[in-house]
């Protein structure tokens, strides 16, 4: 019986609300800074809520040419320089590989609803001999898989995931699956979300889903505060190249980490509200669990860090502490658990990528970054959720948590040294890799 393949990550890339690449994201995140700030992309006059985390300073013009720039949605040009960066990162070379066997699997939450949404109005007050023949191509959910293909020239397995807020971490678990069965030896995988519109604005309003804290953006996201009032939109990608060991190691690639574990599952409960008690969180955790130790024998108590799905609301946070609790035990309070939507917001179909990116960084570099605005504690939000300032670790293993709306999916990612699954992922240091390429060992 052959030896099962190994999957690691080898190349990051992000576009996020505090930073646009990977360096200016992760010294900020480790710093405690807030991207939320008042709206610009319109005029939130009359809006209830007026926050969100926005890209800025973007200038995808620097990074794709004018004449491929004209037809895209905002989320496919995240997309496409959070990818290009990741794939510069990990040294790939496409010359050098078969394209048939590099893939790109990437998800959106919602697609080029801005694309849809402007081609809707030129249709009313302009006809429909003004609506451009480009846009739907450019308006589907798969747009971004399809520009990253074509920008690598990758002719391998591509799809584009769909579960909300879940779609990034599932992202990464079908890549880590894609590789692991041997349909590929190189996945691109990722998440990107351009939802900063007015329309979606109005419907969480009215749904009473988002932080109203319009006076102080900064304090908005609370997750796990006793004070919490919800979540707080934001936008942006992030990508992890992922990548079967020894090909990694043929080419002599940098190794962060290696992904040992994948889970994925629902409640089949209700569309937006998760069962009581976090019951399809802690299934998916379960999973991820067992696909960890399937693979490398890695254990519930080997899990040094979780990056929880921690949105702010007060449903999630306390099913989600429910959840790890249940799973984990008395070892649930040795965990060290944040939140870094605290600090971007929610990106939606981004939400899981940024944050399995942000596990492999906390195991490369050993520090864990914290929960801000964490000032009221909630007896319900019992665990160590890393309040406030980053803090040092020796780097083990850690776990993703994702859980989206409908389909209430809820993948989760767990990740000791190198492990990632869909909704729980698990990521764990390299052991395949040399201390002298910056890789944690077991």
């Amino acid at each position: 019986m052959p030896e099962p393949r190994r999957v690691v990550v080898t190349g990051l890339g992000a576009v996020t609300p505090v930073g646009n690449c990977v360096a200016e994201s992760w010294t900020n995140l480790l710093a405690g800074c807030s991207g939320i700030d008042t709206i610009t992309l319109f005029d939130p006059t009359g809006f209830g809520v007026r926050i969100g985390g926005e890209i800025k300073n973007f200038k995808p013009e620097d990074h794709i040419s004018s004449k491929e720039l004209r037809h895209m949605d905002r989320s496919a040009k995240f997309a496409l320089v959070a990818g290009k960066e990741a794939v510069a990162d990990a040294a790939l070379d496409m010359s050098a590989e078969c394209p048939e066997r590099v893939g790109v699997v990437f998800g959106t939450a919602a697609g080029g609803v801005e694309k849809m949404l402007t081609q809707q109005q030129i249709l009313l007050e302009r006809g429909p001999d003004r609506v451009s023949p480009m846009f739907l191509p450019h308006f589907l959910p798969d747009s971004a898989s399809g520009l990253l293909a074509i920008a690598l020239g990758a002719e391998g397995p591509n799809m584009a995931v769909a579960s909300a807020c879940a779609t990034g971490s599932h992202a990464v678990g079908e890549a880590l699956k894609t590789i692991a069965r041997d349909d590929a030896d190189v996945v691109v995988a990722g998440g990107t979300e351009a939802s900063i519109l007015p329309v979606i604005f109005a419907g969480f309003i009215n749904m009473r889903a988002l932080s109203a804290r319009n006076d102080e953006p900064k304090r908005a996201s609370r997750p796990f505060d006793a004070e919490r009032d919800g979540f707080v939109i934001s936008e942006g990608a992030a990508v992890l190249v992922l990548e079967e060991a020894a090909h990694a190691a043929q080419r002599g690639a940098r190794v962060y980490c290696e992904i040992v574990g994948y889970g994925s599952g629902n409640d089949a409960f209700h569309m937006v509200q998760p069962r009581d008690q976090g019951a399809g969180a802690a299934k998916v955790m379960r999973a991820a669990l067992r696909d960890a130790s399937r693979s490398v024998g890695l254990q519930a108590a080997d899990i040094g860090y979780i990056n929880a799905h921690g949105t702010s609301t007060p449903y999630n946070d306390r099913f989600e502490t429910a959840a790890i609790n249940n799973v984990f035990g008395e070892h649930a309070r040795q965990l060290a658990v944040s939140s870094t939507k605290s600090m971007t917001g929610h990106m939606f179909g981004a939400a899981g990528a940024i944050e399995a990116l942000a596990c492999v960084k906390a195991i490369e570099t050993g520090w864990l970054p914290p929960t801000i605005n964490y000032e009221h504690p909630d007896p319900e939000c019992d665990l160590d959720y890393v309040p406030n300032k980053a803090r040092r670790w020796t780097p083990s293993a850690a776990m993703s948590n994702s859980f989206g709306l409908a389909p209430p999916t809820t993948p989760s990612l767990v990740r000791a040294k190198a492990d990632i699954s869909h909704t729980l992922s698990a990521f764990r240091p390299s052991a395949a890799d040399s201390p002298d390429r910056g890789a944690a060992r077991i």
